[in-house]
């Protein structure tokens, strides 16, 4: 990440740094624009660079990166960038819907693909973007599941929290999702939620979860982004469960029960590859759930017995196949 940081840009259109170049296998052009969390949040914006470099090496592309340091950004950085002529623009979460509308409006010959938005719901409807969208409350019911057989097994207060950033649909869809695995796996919990407004400032989001904590919360849900670390950094200090989300972020410790994936970076990958392959089609959505593995759980804590593993693979099955209807809003 220390490289990426130092390869990318700091926002500004016309200065973006370009992160990788390659000749062979195609001419095509792409780049990303981050929102204000940039390549080090540990999530999305990080996901997506993944995809991003994943594509250059195995598809030969051109690659450049904008970090955008204030929300003033993005029109401008979306802007530069089509006028430098790169085939695919990639903006990356919900707070970039707006902008990415505005921008693809003035640059209509230019391919655009949003990470959370959906196109049908932008202003001016334009035919030349892709929204990518992920069933999170899929993803979310597997982990609300596994949170509740865990304090079912704990046999404390049953009460399990979830801190979200905004009051988003993806935010939310994660913790329908969540809260309703958690009441299929154990009827009469209690769920917490709440909302920092903020993607960035870690202590909000530990303030929430230690409210939550103090209440019985045996088990945090992280919902927020970078700002949703500091959920976690609550979590541990307090000797409580927590669920990451985005990215696996296992690495934080042992107290991490598991992580709520959306592989963003296969949906960069795939989308990137669309325009390689000549297959590319604006104007529409792409959702990746289950099904299409663009969301799942990432590692779960050895202290997990065999027996909920097994319980968890059986309902993930169920969802599959339809046979469980996951809610997705609250």
């Amino acid at each position: 990440m220390t490289l990426a940081l130092g390869l990318a840009g700091c926002g500004g259109g016309d200065d973006a740094a370009e992160t990788g170049t390659t000749t062979a296998g195609s001419d095509v052009s792409v780049a990303l624009v981050t929102d204000v969390g940039q390549l080090n949040d540990r999530g999305f914006n990080q996901l997506a660079y993944q995809g991003l470099k994943r594509a250059g090496r195995e598809r030969g592309i051109r690659t450049r990166v904008v970090e955008s340091a204030s929300a003033a950004d993005y029109v401008p950085n979306y802007a530069a960038l089509a006028r430098q002529n790169f085939d695919l623009i990639i903006g990356v979460g919900f707070a970039q819907g707006d902008a990415i509308d505005t921008a693809a409006t003035q640059y209509p010959n230019t391919k655009f693909a949003i990470i959370d938005v959906d196109q049908t719901g932008l202003e001016h409807k334009p035919t030349n973007v892709v929204g990518l969208l992920f069933k999170e409350q899929e993803v979310g019911y597997l982990a609300g599941y596994l949170a509740g057989l865990t304090e079912k097994r704990a046999g404390g207060r049953e009460v399990i929290g979830s801190v979200g950033g905004f009051k988003e649909p993806p935010v939310d869809r994660f913790i329908a999702g969540y809260q309703a695995g958690a009441k299929e796996a154990l009827p009469g919990i209690t769920t917490l939620n709440g909302y920092s407004s903020n993607w960035d400032d870690q202590a909000k989001c530990k303030e929430i979860a230690l409210s939550q904590i103090a209440r019985g919360a045996g088990i945090v849900f992280q919902v927020a982004g970078e700002c949703g670390l500091g959920a976690l950094r609550a979590a541990k200090e307090k000797s409580v469960w927590g669920i990451g989300v985005d990215a696996d972020q296992s690495f934080l410790g042992p107290f991490v029960l598991t992580s709520a994936l959306k592989r963003v970076d296969a949906a960069v990958f795939q989308t990137i590859s669309s325009v390689v392959d000549d297959r590319w089609q604006g104007g529409r959505n792409l959702t990746f759930g289950l099904e299409q593995d663009g969301v799942g759980l990432g590692k779960i804590s050895a202290k997990v017995p065999k027996e909920d593993l097994g319980a968890l693979e059986q309902v993930k099955e169920r969802i599959r196949s339809g046979e469980i209807s996951v809610p997705t809003t609250l």
